[in-house]
């Protein structure tokens, strides 16, 4: 149901990178389990746990973040409601999901999601990564 979206993606790289996982966030909003909606933040293991120096951004943005949309686990959310409404109406979550994408992934919503996100002061300059001049998506969800 994520086909057809574009999410700018916020990327925070600690000093200790590689060594020490990036800190990896959605800037429009999406309806995912394992993403937050409102801050964008992502709950996945190989990122939060059990990240390895052998990984690096290709790998998150080619394989971690797609396969994160395409196989949520509803089991370990960072937003319940689209959790339970996976788990109790999978038709509904995915007409749910294709709603924000129309609503926040188009071009225009994702671009005004990275000017607004600039703005506001919270993101670092030093270590982080906006590809905001960039118009290439990263991957896309019909390869895989």
């Amino acid at each position: 149901p994520f086909a057809g979206g574009l999410w700018k993606i916020h990327v925070e790289l600690p000093d200790q990178y590689p060594y020490k996982s990036p800190s990896i966030g959605f800037k429009n909003r999406i309806f995912h389990p394992n993403i937050d909606e409102l801050s964008g933040s992502v709950c996945l293991d190989v990122i939060n746990q059990t990240w390895s120096p052998m990984y690096d951004m290709v790998n998150i943005f080619e394989v971690f973040l797609p396969q994160l949309l395409r196989y949520p686990n509803p089991t370990d959310p960072l937003n319940g409601e689209a959790a339970a409404l996976l788990m109790r109406d999978s038709k509904s979550y995915a007409a749910k999901v294709k709603e924000y994408v129309t609503r926040y992934a188009s071009r225009e919503a994702a671009d005004a999601a990275a000017s607004d996100g600039e703005s506001d002061g919270e993101m670092s300059s030093v270590g982080s990564y906006d590809s905001a001049d960039e118009e290439e998506p990263a991957g896309n969800m019909d390869e895989l």
